[in-house]
Order: structure tokens, then C-alpha cells, then sequence
């Protein structure tokens, strides 16, 4: 009986890490207007995570770039897109999931970088070359962060 229980606990844990690893970079399906409907993991966003994310300098730097009050213990926010304040309000979770993914699809002429693209512009460094900037689980967690962005 404990052999059987310890088989499905493990069984379940490969079959959430599969999940967990998510649909790879270029098997992204994109709607009309950028949106991404479908989770790229299958397994819940962390708010708390998504916003450590959004707030490290070395990984997701979106305040490089964005205004956002909820994270005003961060020093020099940026200017250059817009301010994230009520981001939840304002996009849903496929826009917003798309926007992350890769801006470009809904903004064309954007800056932002391709957060889950393994090619990212003609001058990457070699040791990001043919790596995504975060993996689909950060991505899923930076999308439910911004959600938790309402305006009041």
C-alpha cells in the first residue's frame, strides 16, 4: 500500500513538473490583437512571485521601463512605457499574457523585449542566445501580479 501511494505522488509530481515546464516559445499561439487565451503552464500564476520578478533588475526589470505605485519601495522607475498602475483593470489576463510574451504582436513598433521568445533582437549576448528572458511559469507569475493591479 505505501509502495502504491509513494508510485502516485511521484507520478502526480513528474506530471506538474511537465506542466510546470510549459509550452515552448515558439508553439505560442497568438490572437488577432496579441492576446495569448491559453496559460503557458497550465498551473496558477503566483502574484508574490510575479511581482519579485517584475521588480528584480537582473531579470524581468519592468521597472526599468514602468511606472508602478505598488512597488514605490523600488527606486527610478522609468518613463518610457506606460504606467502599470490599474494594469489589472485596463487588460485582461490574455492581453496582458500576450504583452509579456511578446509586445510586438499587439505593438508593433515597441520596445519592450520579448519576455518568452528564444530570438530577442539582432545583438544578443551569446550566452542568452536561444534563451527565453523568463521562463513560462515567471511569465504566468508576472501576469497574475499585474492582475492584482487595480485601479481604485
Amino acid at each position: 500500500m505505501l509502495l502504491r501511494s509513494l508510485v502516485a505522488v511521484t507520478a502526480a509530481l513528474i506530471s506538474t513538473s511537465a506542466l510546470a515546464e510549459g509550452t515552448a516559445p515558439d508553439a505560442v499561439a497568438f490572437g488577432e490583437d496579441g492576446q495569448v487565451m491559453a496559460s503557458l503552464t497550465n498551473v496558477a500564476g503566483d502574484p508574490a512571485a510575479g511581482k519579485k520578478y517584475f521588480t528584480n533588475r537582473k531579470l524581468g526589470n519592468c521597472l526599468a521601463c514602468h511606472v508602478n505605485d505598488d512597488a514605490s519601495e523600488q527606486s527610478f522607475h522609468g518613463e518610457v512605457g506606460p504606467e502599470l498602475n490599474g494594469a489589472g483593470s485596463r487588460w485582461d489576463e490574455a492581453q496582458l499574457r500576450g504583452l509579456v510574451v511578446n509586445s510586438k504582436k499587439t505593438f508593433e513598433d515597441s520596445i519592450m523585449p520579448s519576455f518568452y521568445r528564444a530570438k530577442n533582437g539582432a545583438r544578443t549576448m551569446e550566452k542568452f542566445a536561444g534563451k527565453t528572458i523568463l521562463s513560462a511559469q515567471q511569465v504566468e507569475d508576472v501576469v497574475a501580479y499585474l492582475i492584482t493591479l487595480k485601479e481604485e
